[in-house]
């Protein structure tokens, strides 16, 4: 698998509309570049196929009562090297396998947790392990946990 470099191309997948807006600014003022939005499984299955995020940060419920553990396993098969990155009130409802996702940040977050999630997500991604210690505001999947040698 490439490893991506900055600045990352990131999706969000996330039904409240002022959260959207608020990631969006905080992925910004990161370095990257939002490259797509969706509010529900039928939004992220309408997205152009040459999309191609570096990273997604996907909500479990959506709009349209569609589940962001659905959008994970499409996102997965349609972008296997997509990070996918769960945002959510509810992280109790993620498998055991996180369906390969690389972790979870739980609402609410404040923005510097958001920001030491996003830096530690982009050292991993970019040249693994992350050098910083695993901010508190991410969880990492049991797969990601071993790979980037997070205690």
């Amino acid at each position: 698998m490439p490893r991506p470099q900055r600045p990352f191309d990131v999706l969000i997948v996330e039904d409240e509309a002022l959260l959207v807006m608020d990631l969006e600014a905080m992925i910004e003022d990161a370095g990257h570049a939002v490259v797509g939005e969706a509010a529900s499984l039928s939004e992220f299955e309408a997205l152009s196929q040459t999309l191609c995020p570096d990273v997604a940060f996907v909500d479990l419920q959506l709009a349209e009562n569609s589940s962001g553990l659905d959008v994970c396993t499409r996102l997965k098969a349609r972008w296997p090297d997509t990070a996918v990155v769960f945002v959510t009130a509810n992280p109790r409802m993620i498998p055991d396998d996180f369906l390969g996702a690389h972790g979870v940040i739980a609402k609410p977050f404040s923005r510097s947790g958001l920001m030491a999630a996003m830096q530690f997500i982009e050292q991993g991604l970019s040249d693994p392990p992350p050098t910083m210690d695993r901010p508190l505001s991410f969880s990492a999947s049991p797969q990601i946990g071993q790979a980037w040698n997070i205690a």
